[in-house]
């Protein structure tokens, strides 16, 4: 390995646990050993994911959340003794790669609880809510330290937890702790005074309006923690070590009001550093044994979750700073880079280095650090294209899909991820010849699936070069793991026994000899009948390079659209939008915290927008719309960059030989174009 990193990999403590190294990897919605949506159980698929990192070099591993009572059914986590049994005999297996796990317990979500329309009709509607209580219970799940919006929906309040439901989860995290300890646990991980969750709802000003010992002055907003890890140290003993997820600075204006990075001057209504300073050394007093930290809030949601906008180490500085002011471990998460990771821990700054999603792309890729392969590691690109597809727009509720919502922390890049029974590496029975045409990542995943199969694979490609869309797709500045993406595949087509043929364009298919035919050809951009059209250029003319003016009009938001203002905005030039539909970003699967840092960029900068606004007509000084109340006037610009979407184009139909993936068989993003190639090949 690279010397800057040998200082990762030396041991360190939690009170009195050794952990073998310094990377940490951090807890993920649907990583849970007890199920995420589902009443608590043995998770096999959660236990094989984090086996297959423990054994692959991690010191340090937190499954995702256990809610302290489940979300479906009501029971309390500690009711069922059986799953502890398992566990048990689990840690027995998992204790011998050497790594450590604590368990993270959860006392909920209150406000930040991603309601779909069904849950927002059990709340609205008493009569419903009654009959979906024994299974949803909405009323407690959405509950709070005080009578707060729901982030997801509007005119949805959180009503305040009694002072008894307090104390019962209070016991209920040491009778859980103390049963996690008896099956070998580590420790345990409290979450959180972190994102805005339940316990965080409590700590903040703004989510917090009690008037009695949970309200009120700092002691009595930090109350609820404390009591908790007090709790778990009384029962379990003083050596049984309590992580707490915590957030440094909330960076949150407001409510569904985030703090972009750079932007100085506003006014924190959550915490702020100087509070972080004496709550940090306040929860250390208390009993916990290390800070596991990142910033953010629900509604700054771009801080915890970083999109590929956020710049690397995004929460680095303030975590930094706050270690100043306690004794024990201090953990940093948050697109941490091991450069700067590790220099960071040389500096006495940190503790250890957290990763969350790149452990969902690529299990191995401690190793891989380890043994010098870091070109081998298959990055993660920060989508939240399969890992969180929460999603909303003007009008909604969270619009997640209900298989996502029940199995998260999927991977958009790796299906295989979390979907073991379903994607999976099998020899072919039979060896065939199969061309794959497209050498975009749809051609590409193909060539690879298919070689690790055993297949004798072609990939023809017309172009000079493999990628496909994706180069030009990848060309923002923000877009550097798009890029690395890029060249890893081309990488490993190198490394596989993958005949490539580039510069050749294949325009009838009957001209291959081959068992199977794989189309991978893509698609290509609409073209609405406008006129003055030809007075435009296309998002991907622009993405490959072609100038534009200083003052840009785009036609059509969505996510590429205001990906193209953010590039522009970036590169000094002044973009505005025209959209059709009510919101910038009116689309399913975007995550809320993708979605929510563009139109708060947007919005800073003062991009003008237009939304419910129709385009009528291309000029060359601009164009002329129409507003939803029927007023016609023009919008002045140097150029016009059309992105109104794309369609399918398959070089041939479908047939029993002849098989689509990628856009060619239906515009999506990475995740179906990756998912569908296996969905493909994993049968020839």
């Amino acid at each position: 390995m690279k010397q800057e990193y040998e200082v990762l990999f030396t041991p360190w403590k939690i009170g009195k646990v050794e952990i073998k190294n310094r990377i940490v990897m951090c807890s993920m919605g649907g990583t849970s050993i007890f199920g995420w949506m589902e009443p608590s159980h043995f998770d096999k698929e959660a236990a094989n994911f984090l086996l297959e990192r423990a054994r692959n070099n991690v010191g340090l591993i937190l499954p995702g959340i256990a809610p302290i009572r489940d979300t479906v059914g009501g029971r309390w986590l500690y009711q069922n003794k059986g799953k502890f049994q398992r566990l048990k005999e689990f840690m027995d297996e998992f204790h011998r790669t050497g790594a450590k796990m604590f368990i993270q317990l959860t006392a909920g979500m209150g406000r930040a609880m991603a309601v779909n329309d069904l849950m927002v009709k059990m709340i609205r509607n008493k009569a419903l809510g009654a009959i979906a209580k024994p299974i949803f219970d909405m009323d407690y799940i959405c509950a709070s330290a005080s009578a707060t919006p729901n982030r997801w929906a509007d005119g949805i309040y959180s009503r305040p937890f009694t002072v008894e439901e307090i104390h019962q989860i209070v016991e209920a995290f040491a009778k859980t702790a103390k049963l996690c300890m008896d099956a070998g646990v580590d420790g345990v991980e409290v979450h959180a005074v972190h994102e805005g969750y339940t316990l965080d709802q409590f700590t903040m000003k703004y989510t917090n309006q009690r008037t009695d010992e949970y309200g009120g002055s700092f002691e009595n907003r930090y109350r609820f923690p404390a009591e908790i890890v007090r709790a778990i140290k009384k029962t379990c003993g003083g050596d049984f070590p309590v992580s707490l997820r915590y957030s440094v600075v909330s960076k949150t204006k407001g409510f569904r009001q985030g703090a972009l990075p750079g932007e100085d001057d506003f006014t924190e209504v959550g915490r702020d550093r100087k509070e972080s300073e004496r709550a940090a050394r306040f929860l250390q007093d208390a009993g916990y044994d290390m800070l596991n930290c990142d910033n953010g809030t629900y509604d700054a949601w771009y801080w915890p979750h970083p999109p590929a906008y956020m710049p690397e180490n995004c929460n680095l500085a303030d975590v930094s700073h706050i270690k100043g002011f306690v004794t024990i471990p201090v953990v940093c998460a948050g697109k941490m880079t091991p450069s700067a990771g590790a220099e960071a821990i040389r500096e006495g700054k940190l503790d250890a280095m957290g990763v969350a999603r790149q452990f969902l792309t690529d299990p191995a890729w401690v190793t891989k650090l380890m043994e010098g392969r870091e070109a081998d590691i298959k990055p993660c690109i920060h989508c939240h294209n399969a890992c969180f597809t929460m999603a909303r727009y003007e009008g909604t509720a969270n619009i997640q899909d209900l298989s996502d919502a029940i199995h998260m922390a999927r991977c958009a890049l790796n299906p295989r991820t979390m979907q073991s029974k379903k994607y999976k590496i099998q020899k072919a029975a039979r060896v065939k010849d199969i061309a794959v045409v497209g050498g975009g990542i749809g051609g590409m995943e193909s060539a690879l699936v298919l070689s690790e199969r055993g297949h004798r694979v072609t990939l023809y490609e017309k172009s000079d070069r493999l990628g496909g869309v994706f180069v030009w797709a990848a060309t923002p500045v923000y877009k550097k793991k798009d890029r690395e993406l890029v060249e890893w595949y081309r990488r490993e087509i190198a490394k596989h026994p993958i005949t490539v043929r580039l510069g050749t364009e294949i325009k009838d298919i009957h001209t291959i000899r081959a068992d199977e035919i794989i189309i991978a050809t893509g698609s290509e951009a609409k073209h609405p009948p406008i006129r003055g059209i030809e007075h435009s250029i296309e998002a991907t003319e622009y993405l490959s390079g072609r100038e534009v003016g200083e003052n840009v009009i785009i036609v059509g938001g969505g996510l590429t659209g205001c990906e193209i203002a953010y590039d522009l905005i970036l590169k000094g030039k002044k973009p505005q939008i025209v959209e059709m539909k009510k919101d910038l970003i009116a689309v399913k699967g975007v995550c809320l915290a993708n979605s929510s840092f563009l139109r708060e960029m947007l919005a800073y900068k003062k991009t003008p927008v237009f939304l419910e606004t129709t385009l009528l007509e291309i000029k060359k000084d601009g164009v002329t719309v129409k507003d939803k109340e029927g007023k016609v006037f023009d919008l002045k610009g140097d150029s016009v960059i059309v992105s109104v979407g794309y369609k399918p184009t398959p070089l041939a139909e479908a047939s029993r030989h002849v098989h689509l993936v990628g856009d060619a068989n239906g515009v999506g993003n990475l995740r179906t174009v990756i998912w569908r190639a296996w969905d493909v090949c994993m049968k020839l």
